[in-house]
């Protein structure tokens, strides 16, 4: 019995390093794999969450005691009473307050979003109804990503969630990615390393993420884009560097870029 338990928790705490995913049921976040999520998370739980809880009590107690208090039959003659200056200037003051509390952290965690350290890795992220383009700048490399239908499945691949070419990068790099859209609104999100950026035709938008774990890693278009917006999942493998460049090695053959006219004199233009 021992034994057959503790290969059910391997089983389990395997499945959780190596994959991150929507869970049924789950009502927090994603276990974050970068520090810019374990801000945000710390950021939730440790400062916005308690300051919520403690807003709501105090409101549902002031209505309760209003209730009771200032019921008709306690209060048969009711109070003229207009306005009180000094409990308009706290409720004016104290919220002020709190928001000030809340955003002081909160800028810090958007200005280290949006300040990208040096690229280690370059990728660029095209959305189009309804799948993700991906392209390797420095390495020739690019392809299509489409959702992997319900009747292909294979065993552990998730529904709606799975792809049929994944994006890899490499743990412990600097990921740059640079995200666009060819046709109309899209976004590129990533929760478990709290990412999220609209892909805007004609204009392209940069973010970053790190990686700290090796592991396959799932998001979704998050900005409604059409008929098929559910169905364009965002899969992200996490690989040791000597697996990154063997994959690299892989995809410049399978992936290589066609060099166009069109490259060609871009090319000879910016010289």
């Amino acid at each position: 019995m021992n034994k057959f338990l503790i290969i059910i928790l391997t089983a389990l705490s395997t499945s959780n390093a190596l994959a991150d995913q929507p869970k049924h049921w789950q009502l927090g976040f994603q276990n974050a794999a970068s520090e810019t999520m374990r801000d945000i998370v710390n950021f939730h739980d440790n400062l916005l969450l308690p300051i919520i809880i403690a807003i709501s009590v105090f409101v549902l107690f002031l209505m309760i005691y209003a209730c009771i208090r200032f019921r008709a039959s306690a209060n048969p003659v009711p109070s003229k009473r207009t306005h009180n200056v000094a409990v308009e200037v706290l409720w004016t003051l104290i919220p002020c307050l709190i928001l000030i509390v809340m955003a002081v952290p909160s800028f810090k965690i958007l200005y280290k979003q949006d300040t990208i350290p040096k690229a280690e890795v370059t990728v660029k992220a095209v959305g189009y109804q309804w799948y993700w383009g991906y392209e390797y700048p420095d390495e020739n490399i690019i392809f299509e990503s489409y959702m992997i239908e319900d009747k292909d499945l294979k065993e552990n691949q998730p529904r709606l969630l799975a792809v049929d070419n994944e994006l890899v990068v490499p743990v412990n790099k600097v990921v740059k990615v640079l995200i666009t859209a060819n046709d109309v609104l899209h976004a590129w999100a990533l929760p478990a390393f709290g990412v999220k950026r609209d892909a805007v035709p004609g204009r392209i938008n940069e973010t970053w993420f790190k990686a700290e774990k090796i592991g396959t890693y799932y998001g979704q278009c998050s900005e409604l884009c059409g008929i098929k917006h559910a169905f364009m999942p965002i899969t992200v493998r996490v690989v040791s560097e000597d697996d990154y460049n063997d994959w690299l090695m892989d995809a410049k053959v399978k992936f290589a870029k066609e060099v166009t006219d069109e490259d060609q004199f871009k090319k000879l233009a910016s010289k």
